[in-house]
């Protein structure tokens, strides 16, 4: 069930793989929704690394996925498949999708869909599915984070740091970042790190040491990888969980079996993106019972870095892999 669309939406596309650079406004089909899709007209989206790296040619889309960017939009819901409740359609919603997010209409599962409450900028809440999903998934779930213990986050002004920070201090855990420059850590602070460290003048394992006592870290929400994972390790407490969300230092590490088997330590990791859709409709549901609530009451609200036009989807590119921006970024599509 629709409303009148149009047959033809702007899009930000790319020709080839590439810089911010190859990113250009082009012309697309508007997707008509499957059984269990929403149709969104795009207010806002949201930029994310996987973003830069799927625009450079290292991250494909998943099959069956939009090859258009674009991981989380907000927007209202325009139409709806034939199982979808009917009551969807009209709705304002934030929502987490496979694909196809820079454009002006999106599909997404309707269980992947957050509603936004009146008083939530939509560009706010274009900016929280990607991050909120991500770190509850691997924080909470994977991660095992219980009240009381330590969080250790790379990346600590980042989207996915700072949603971290916020989430873990609202569910009362000491939180510990790391940071590129004092600005940075500062901005950290303010959001509420127990402690920021400058990792050029400073070593982390050192410093999260003496922030613990000696006892170190519960978990590491790491998304560097490479050379990090042998200090992340003695960063570790005793039964501590490493997680891993990226691998920007590198895909390899080399590792003391050792220390892990004397720690116990715990080594996993996740990407949320292949991730099945009834695996992301359950994840939704954990979110809309405990988390969701917070960003609701504006209790926690995302940190905005820069919204930029649609059309300059090249200089918000630029701006995240140039490293300089604090929190999230997004496209503002139609606004609202």
């Amino acid at each position: 069930m629709t409303e009148s669309l149009p047959k033809l939406m702007n899009v930000i596309g790319f020709s080839a793989p590439g810089g911010p650079d190859v990113l250009v406004p082009e012309s697309a089909a508007v997707p008509e929704p499957g059984p269990q899709d929403v149709l969104i007209r795009v207010a806002y989206a949201g930029v994310n690394r996987p973003d830069c790296i799927q625009r450079a040619g290292f991250y494909p889309a998943p099959p069956g996925a939009s090859p258009i960017l674009g991981l989380e939009v907000s927007g209202t819901i325009v139409a709806v498949g034939e199982e979808v409740p009917i009551e969807m359609l009209g709705q304002v919603v934030a929502a987490l999708t496979p694909g196809g997010g820079y454009a002006e209409y999106c599909l997404a599962p309707w269980g992947h869909c957050l509603p936004v409450p009146e008083g939530m900028p939509l560009a706010e809440a274009a900016a929280i599915p990607e991050t909120l999903f991500t770190v509850w998934h691997n924080v909470f779930e994977r991660g095992l984070a219980r009240d009381g213990e330590t969080l250790l986050v790379h990346g600590g002004t980042s989207g996915i740091g700072t949603m971290a920070t916020m989430l873990g201090k609202a569910f009362g855990l000491e939180v510990i970042v790391t940071c590129g420059d004092e600005g940075k850590c500062k901005a950290a602070r303010e959001l509420g790190a127990d402690l920021a460290i400058n990792y050029r003048e400073q070593d982390f394992v050192e410093a999260v040491r003496a922030q613990t006592g000696g006892k170190g870290a519960n978990i590491v929400l790491d998304m560097v990888s490479g050379d990090y994972v042998a200090r992340n390790l003695k960063c570790l407490a005793d039964d501590g969980r490493h997680v891993t969300i990226a691998v920007l230092g590198g895909m390899k590490a080399e590792i003391n079996m050792a220390l892990v088997m004397s720690k116990r330590l715990t080594l996993t990791g996740s990407t949320l993106r292949p991730r099945s859709d009834a695996f992301k409709t359950a994840l939704a549901e954990e979110i809309v019972q405990n988390a969701w609530p917070l960003f609701c009451s504006r209790e926690l609200k995302p940190v905005m870095d820069k919204s930029f036009p649609f059309a300059e989807a090249a200089a918000a590119h630029a701006r995240m892999e140039a490293g300089d921006h604090i929190g999230k970024i997004v496209l503002e599509v139609s606004g609202g």
